[in-house]
């Protein structure tokens, strides 16, 4: 049933191309009235994909080595279609069907993590019509579908292999290396570091086998990645942003590097404040709750909030609070934030007067309604972690943390007298 509805949820969101697929990806602004848009299609071409470059090599691109890999394969894929614009639709296609296996692992991989009773929240996943819509702008379920893989081999107890896909995944999107921060402060608080340091340290190898060889060969083009972020200013969706655009009195003029050095500090912070929460919590919390609060805080923080990020919180939402109400909130406010943006690069690119435009002040709304539905389910999963009894998945007493591998049902033991003291 599981992969059914992924299959499903696949078709669907391919459906929701497909105005972009038939040609508005090539004229004005047609992609965004149709509310289709895609990087894939494009960055065929600019990357320099489409002419034969190979990524880092002959080309610097702007994302990790892993998704450079995956515009390589599907661009070999499809090299022998003559016509250029029939060549960038067969490597999109060809990346869809890449990313909709992938959406099908990683629906799997969350349900594993829910627990034997608890499998239908998967469901939750493969049917969320926010992941939905923004399955495919970009390759973010490739990350996606890896670090809930990773969960599931934790959960299964084998943290070499949780290890290594961690490893693969940081070396897609560098968000997954939030989850180290809990697994640490749990592992710390129930006596298990030495599973920890067997999965951070499988991660560490993964990650410098798969970036290494690029980065020897081609140091210029493999750190493309990291000085793009660094320059990067604030961008669409970001609060940062919404500072910048609306001209707020001190932090709508802050420099980059400013933002950079606030923001790096801010989601320090919220580093601390999870070890500590993790530490100090009447009840040891549950392994998802955790990663979701970082990832949460990681784009609350940061200067970019792209809409395909949705993608790498939908699965983590649905574990950590798997309850239908503020779920259900927040997917409104993420499909709402979803039209907005549309609308609202009409507005930038062809005026107000164009059809489908969005003005500042709607998509401004939309913003901020998102930002505040990502920190109300912030606020359920930290009370849930103060009041144990209101987690739906410890409720009756049936399970402690399904996803918590050697972490699920283990006693306090380093960290105990501090809980006390606290």
């Amino acid at each position: 049933m599981l992969i059914l509805a992924s299959l499903l949820g696949a078709a669907l969101a391919s459906t929701a191309k497909a105005a972009c697929r038939a040609g508005a990806w090539n004229v004005g602004v047609e992609q965004y009235q149709a509310r289709c848009y895609t990087d894939i299609y494009p960055l065929y071409f600019t990357e320099r994909l489409s002419v034969g470059k190979v990524p880092y090599l002959g080309h610097n691109v702007e994302y990790p080595v892993v998704m450079g890999e995956t515009m390589q394969v599907a661009a070999w894929a499809v090299k022998s279609v003559a016509d250029p614009a029939a060549r960038g639709r067969e490597f999109y296609d060809v990346t869809v069907a890449l990313l909709s296996a992938l959406f099908v692992a990683g629906v799997l991989a969350t349900a594993y993590c829910a627990g034997r009773s608890r499998r239908w929240t998967g469901l939750a996943v493969a049917l969320s019509p926010a992941l939905i819509l923004a399955a495919f702008i970009n390759w973010d379920l490739i990350a996606m579908a890896l670090t809930m893989l990773a969960l599931a081999a934790w959960a299964a107890r084998r943290p070499v292999p949780a290890g290594l896909l961690l490893g693969v995944a940081v070396a897609t999107k560098f968000y997954p290396v939030i989850c180290l921060v809990p697994l640490f402060a749990l592992c710390l608080r129930a006596g298990r570091l030495r599973e920890f340091w067997l999965t951070a340290g499988s991660a560490a190898g993964a990650w410098l086998a798969v970036n290494l060889p690029v980065l020897l060969a081609a140091p210029a083009g493999w750190a493309t990645f990291y000085i793009f972020n660094a320059k990067r200013r604030a961008d669409w969706g970001s609060v940062w942003y919404l500072f910048e655009a609306e001209h707020w009195p001190v932090l709508g003029g802050l420099s980059l590097a400013t933002i950079n050095l606030a923001s790096a500090l801010l989601f320090l912070a919220a580093c601390v404040a999870v070890a500590a929460l993790a530490l100090a919590a009447p009840r040891r919390p549950r392994l998802p709750q955790l990663i979701f609060l970082l990832t949460a805080a990681f784009l609350v923080t940061n200067k970019v909030w792209s809409p395909q990020y949705v993608v790498w919180l939908v699965p983590l939402v649905v574990l950590a609070r798997p309850r239908p109400g503020g779920y259900a909130l927040w997917q409104v406010a993420e499909v709402g934030y979803f039209y907005a943006i549309w609308g609202y690069l009409i507005y930038v690119i062809a005026g107000p007067g164009t059809s489908g435009a969005v003005g500042p002040g709607l998509y401004f709304t939309a913003l901020a309604a998102r930002f505040a539905a990502v920190l109300l389910l912030c606020a359920l999963v930290v009370r849930d972690i103060l009041r144990p009894d209101r987690d739906v998945v410890r409720a009756g007493g049936r399970a402690d943390d399904p996803a918590g591998g050697v972490l699920d049902g283990a006693d306090d033991r380093v960290v105990l007298a501090l809980r006390l003291a606290s």
